[in-house]
């Protein structure tokens, strides 16, 4: 019988299965693989990670198109403003073509400065101007014209019949001076101010009128048969406080020329001479008119009282031009040099008007 030995360990018992260093972590009763506290999960940090740089972006985003934005509008109040004052130095300097248009001249005879045209186009270093140059007398009195008259250029403006009638009676009614209500001016309802029964002061009184819509009086855009929008102009433009009788043919509306009864062809006329040049001579509005019913009260010249409208754009570092544009107007009354000591008196001046 074999004796056993005593005090000694066998091999295999003495050598671990594994290394110390390859042992696997026990997991402790009752844990699962899921158990943070066990094994600690990538994915989720990752996750985070990935919803932070989300949530960075779209802030950067939003801060990239605030300031492209506050940029943008920045350099349009820019451009806006730079073509406001080239408008404002270009109807100065149009205000001293006309005081200068009939004491300097050309060699063949004709004004160096100005000829008397509706129209004066102006350069500048910084960009280019329009001035246009529209007498009182293209004009219809307010005060003044007949109810028929008022009646068709409202229709001529695009008032329907119903309105245009109203309206006409509505302003004869306004400025007619009564302590009692008429039979046949009183027109059913009020403004909202009421009619003043005394003479229009100024042209915006007409915004006050009963029926009186913005469109009727600044005027709207409509579309051309051509494609395109052209704008159609109002009473604003068509009345005045400072009209005449007589109508200037080279800046009359062809709904002021309706009005005092130009005949239809007359106008065409008028109109295809006008894109080619003013009217000048007496000579060449009688040979249009030829005497015709309606043609009484067409004239020429200028009126002491004129409206000016400048239209600006800028000039770009290429050379062209840019799309902002600024138009003011101002409404002037030319002295006599030798009774005032100033060439001109504005009566009313208009800081932004519309675009022609």
């Amino acid at each position: 019988m074999a004796s056993k030995r005593v005090g000694r360990t066998p091999w295999s018992a003495r050598v671990p299965l594994d290394p110390p260093c390859r042992r696997r972590p026990t997991r402790p009763t009752g844990a699962s693989a899921a158990d943070p506290g066990v094994r600690p999960t990538r994915g989720s940090a990752l996750i985070a990670v990935l919803w932070l740089v989300a949530a960075l972006s779209a802030i950067a985003f939003t801060v990239a198109s605030s300031v492209r934005s506050e940029v943008g509008r920045v350099s349009n109040a820019t451009d806006g403003l730079k073509a406001y004052y080239l408008a404002t130095g270009a109807m100065e300097r149009a205000l001293l073509y006309v005081q200068w248009g009939a004491a300097y001249r050309n060699p063949d005879g004709t004004s160096r400065y100005w000829d008397g045209g509706p129209v004066m186009r102006l350069e500048f270093p910084t960009g280019r101007a329009i001035v246009e140059l529209i007498p009182e007398t293209s004009k219809l009195n307010v005060n003044l014209a007949p109810p028929e008259e008022l009646y068709t250029l409202l229709l001529a403006l695009g008032a329907d019949p119903l309105r245009a009638r109203d309206i006409a009676l509505a302003i004869v009614d306004w400025r007619t001076p009564q302590l009692e209500p008429s039979e046949g001016l009183s027109v059913p309802g009020t403004s909202s101010f009421g009619s003043r029964h005394a003479s229009f002061q100024e042209i915006e009184e007409l915004l006050s009128v009963r029926g009186m819509t913005p469109e009727l009086f600044y005027g709207t855009y409509e579309r051309a048969p051509q494609g395109g929008l052209v704008r159609r102009r109002g009473l604003g433009d068509c009345l005045s406080v400072y009209g005449s009788g007589s109508v200037d043919v080279n800046t009359a509306d062809p709904a002021v020329l309706a009005a005092v009864g130009t005949p239809v062809d007359v106008i065409d006329t008028i109109l295809r001479l006008r894109q080619m040049g003013p009217i000048l001579h007496p000579e060449q509005l009688a040979a249009i008119t030829q005497g015709m019913p309606g043609t009484e009260r067409l004239t020429l010249g200028t009126s002491p009282i004129l409206t000016l409208r400048a239209t600006a754009q800028n000039r770009l570092a290429d050379g062209t031009l840019s799309d902002t544009r600024r138009s003011v107007a101002a409404l002037v009354k030319l002295l006599d040099r030798s009774k005032f000591n100033e060439p001109y008196h504005i009566l009313r001046w208009y800081d932004n008007v519309w675009v022609q």
